[in-house]
Formats: structure tokens, C-alpha cells, sequence
């Protein structure tokens, strides 16, 4: 019953992570899409937010390989764990881009092409950067 319970908790937070994701790809692409003409459609609302749902259910939360401080200098195991680097960049990435997306729309802005295009970019590395760490944490696993 208890590992029942622990699953049902884990999936449930696995979930809200998604919609945080599918959200922050939202705010992103109404951002995104109001200034480039050409990206105001369905597809590319759902597709930003099919990315973002994607990218942290898998980039977060990852299983973090074991600490062991006296094998620092092991040359058969890597210094820095990849999956979590690039969990970490590429969550704060994406939720920084989505931040900015949402602070230019609430505030009524209207930045200059390249600003929107350094939104779009920054959420699309973010996001590839959360779903590769995904991918590295789960196959190791």
C-alpha cells in the first residue's frame, strides 16, 4: 500500500511539473506569436506547450548519480553529473524566458524583434537542454 501511495504521489508530482511546463510554453508562445505574425496559430501554441509539458516532466526531478567526495579524482567517473547540469541550466532557461514573456505581457511591452527572438531561443535550448537530461538520467537508470 505504501509503495502504491509513494507512486501515485510521485506521478501526481511528475504531472504538476507538466502543466508548469505546458503553462510557462503558453506564456511564451502568446508572447512570441504577437509579435512575429507568422506564429500566432494553434500548432504553434500547442507545440510551445507540448515542449514545455514534455521538458519538465523529464528534465526535472531527475535520479542524481551517487556523491562520493573521496573519489573526486576517479578518472572513471565523470566530475560533473550531465543530466543534472543540464537539468539545471535548462529548467532556469526555460522558466527565466518564461518569466520575461510573461512580465512583457503583463506590462504591456513592445521589444524590440531581437528581445523576442532571444525569448524564443532561450525556451527552445531550455527545453531541448531538459528533455536531453531526461533522456541521460533515465537510460543510466
Amino acid at each position: 500500500m505504501r509503495f502504491r501511495v509513494r507512486k501515485f504521489a510521485h506521478i501526481l508530482e511528475r504531472s504538476g511539473l507538466a502543466l508548469a511546463g505546458a503553462a510557462c510554453g503558453v506564456f511564451v508562445a502568446a508572447h512570441v506569436g504577437s509579435s512575429v505574425p507568422l506564429l500566432t496559430t494553434q500548432g504553434f501554441l500547442v507545440l510551445m506547450m507540448l515542449s514545455g509539458a514534455l521538458g519538465f516532466y523529464l528534465g526535472i526531478d531527475t535520479p542524481q548519480l551517487p556523491f562520493h567526495p573521496h573519489d573526486e579524482a576517479s578518472p572513471e567517473e565523470p566530475k560533473i553529473d550531465t543530466a543534472e547540469f543540464l537539468s539545471a541550466v535548462g529548467t532556469f532557461l526555460a522558466t527565466l524566458t518564461a518569466f520575461f514573456a510573461v512580465a512583457i505581457i503583463i506590462l504591456r511591452e513592445d521589444p524590440h524583434i531581437a528581445w523576442t527572438s532571444l525569448i524564443m531561443l532561450g525556451w527552445i535550448i531550455g527545453v531541448i537542454m531538459q528533455i536531453v537530461a531526461g533522456a541521460i538520467a533515465r537510460l543510466r537508470s
